[in-house]
């Protein structure tokens, strides 16, 4: 039997963040090496966690109480061998989302974390960039005279204050991270504070830097490295913190420059650049490719780049590198920038603006792990290499026992939410389940006005890949705007398009594109397809609620025409009225 935490008592709720993980937790067979602790006492950590301080309360003083309860295992793990079933180095979504998950297949489990609990996406990345984005957006909305006058509606002038609009960033930040914490402690999630290294098999010490009374050596069965990744910062490029910057820095909304550089034009450089046109600023893309957005569906870029970047006050500059970036100061001195063609490796052009920032990607954070012990190495990048089940590889290629890898540390997919999946999948994979997640299943998004989002294939990969394996005439695309979506209509919002990637002759999903109204969020009827392995004919007669945003995709999935021959969709039971 499944082993449940008790509901929540009258009046009270769980923290968002174990709806959010649960959803996806597995209805098999607890691990076998169940915890030592009985459900009552887990029952009792849950009723003690409803009583905590609101999430918005002050959390500073949370960690250190943690370090003083966890400095030592209250009790050996299931087995009797270890300290904890599973030990995690690194708290972010995917830590914590293994944790969750590990709990519930009845594992003692550690987490050891030497910074913010809910790491890179919680504190400086996709968590806060969402409370900049959101505030911005309502600027640019109210700003937008000619939409409100559409809807009946007129404004005065508009103004924004910059400081609460940082506050709000740092201040949801504060709040998630809070509820990660409660939510481990709540089901006795020892959490341990410090930086992680492996010193043997099994065998994990940690530390923080000038702290003697914090730290230890601690066991386990299993141990999993998700010690996620940090800005990638050029050569060449100086960073001050103040006029040539990271994300970590911008988020932190210190200042609006009047002119800013966004090196890169990826997810991160397009959501930075909403928020900076929305609050005046004007914007020259650095890009290093021939186009803009590399790695996006092409024909979704286009129409990006008319309804995101022509409109606005964006330049831009591509084939270049910014071989040299030299700090200003703020209303005193630019930064300049040395622009360099990635062909002819020549010099071509001198900027001089306000402010650059650095949104180049990211690297691994790995370094300090000692994986040398057990006889692995990282790859030039950094990163750790891993099989399908996240097992990490030693360096004959073969699995280390016991040794798991998941997130941005392993390169597989550096996305939050497919660190966490990763983190489940290794879990089930100790508990004997042996479960592989699908990459080509994780969707991706960018929250711009409006949104970007896909999961699978572009349209050239796939049509490459058809290439390659022969059945290149039978991949077709479909496609569908929000100009024929009724509940965009009302919204004033029809710009947009949906795209879908497919085989005719089987019906398989090969990707999914959409810009528009919530695209972020309509993409997961796609995704979820992929994930199930459903087909175009499986999920063309699903009924979609109307008039809604969703019917984008219903126009999408009825407009796909398979060959004669196809499999037929698959049979769904349907299930009898009660007498």
């Amino acid at each position: 039997m499944r082993r449940r935490l008790p509901p929540p008592l009258p009046g009270r709720a769980w923290p968002s963040c174990r709806s959010l993980f649960f959803s996806a937790l597995s209805k098999t067979q607890p691990f076998p090496s169940p915890s030592s602790r009985p459900l009552a006492r887990r029952a009792a950590l849950a009723t003690r966690a409803l009583a905590l301080p609101s999430t918005t309360s002050n959390t500073q003083a949370t960690p250190a109480r943690a370090v003083k309860a966890a400095a030592a295992p209250a009790a050996a793990s299931g087995n009797g061998k270890y300290d904890y079933d599973l030990l995690i180095i690194g708290c972010g979504v995917g830590g914590h989302g293994a944790a969750l998950h590990a709990v519930e297949c009845g594992m003692k489990v550690g987490i050891i974390e030497g910074h913010d609990i809910g790491g890179t996406c919680v504190n400086r990345g996709c968590v806060p960039s969402k409370a900049l984005l959101a505030a911005s957006g309502r600027v640019r909305e109210m700003k937008n005279e000619a939409h409100l006058k559409s809807l009946g509606i007129q404004v005065g002038s508009v103004t924004y204050d910059r400081q609460p609009i940082a506050d709000h960033a740092k201040n949801l930040a504060t709040t998630i991270q809070g509820n990660l914490q409660r939510s481990l402690e709540t089901i006795g999630v020892d959490i341990l504070r410090g930086a992680g290294k492996v010193t043997a098999p099994h065998t994990v010490k940690y530390a923080l830097p000038g702290r003697v009374d914090v730290g230890g050596t601690v066991t386990a069965r299993d141990i999993m490295i998700a010690t996620g990744s940090v800005p990638f910062v050029p050569p060449g490029i100086t960073i001050d913190g103040k006029t040539v910057f990271t994300s970590d820095h911008a988020l932190k909304l210190e200042w609006v420059p009047g002119w800013v550089a966004i090196i890169g034009s990826g997810y991160i450089g397009l959501e930075f650049s909403d928020v900076y046109t929305a609050l005046g600023s004007e914007v020259t893309f650095i890009e290093a490719m021939d186009d803009l957005m590399p790695g996006f569906d092409r024909e979704i870029a286009r129409l990006a780049q008319r309804l995101l970047i022509n409109p606005r006050k964006i330049d831009w500059h591509t084939g270049v590198l910014a071989t040299k970036v030299t700090p200003g100061v703020p209303g005193v001195k630019p930064v300049t920038i040395e622009l360099t063609d990635v062909k002819t490796k020549k010099v071509v052009d001198t900027l001089e603006v306000d402010a650059v920032l650095v949104a180049t990607g990211r690297a691994p954070y790995t370094a300090g792990l000692n994986l040398g012990a057990l006889g692995v190495e990282t790859d030039r990048r950094g990163f750790i290499p891993v099989d399908d089940k996240m097992n990490v590889l030693d360096t004959a290629g073969k699995p280390v026992p016991h040794l798991w890898c998941i997130g941005d540390a392993n390169g597989k997919y550096m996305l939050a939410h497919a660190a966490s999946a990763q983190g489940i999948s290794a879990v089930e994979c100790m508990a004997g389940r042996p479960r592989v997640l699908n990459h080509a299943s994780v969707p991706a998004a960018c929250f711009t006005h409006p949104e970007v989002s896909f999961v699978g294939a572009t349209e050239e990969a796939a049509r490459e890949a058809a290439e390659a394996g022969g059945y290149a005439s039978k991949v077709k695309v479909v496609k569908t705007s929000f100009k024929a979506n009724s509940k965009a209509l009302a919204e004033k919002e029809g710009d947009g398009l949906a795209k879908m990637i497919y085989r005719a002759d089987t019906g398989e999903i090969l990707g999914v594109h959409i810009i528009g109204l919530h695209a972020a969020d309509l993409i997961h009827e796609a995704s979820n397809a992929v994930a199930t392995g459903q087909t175009v004919q499986d999920i063309k007669f699903a009924v979609h609620a109307h008039p809604t945003l969703a019917e984008v995709l219903d126009e999408l999935f009825k407009g796909a025409h398979l060959e004669a021959g196809a499999p037929a969709a698959k049979a769904v039971p349907v299930l009898a009225k009660a007498a």
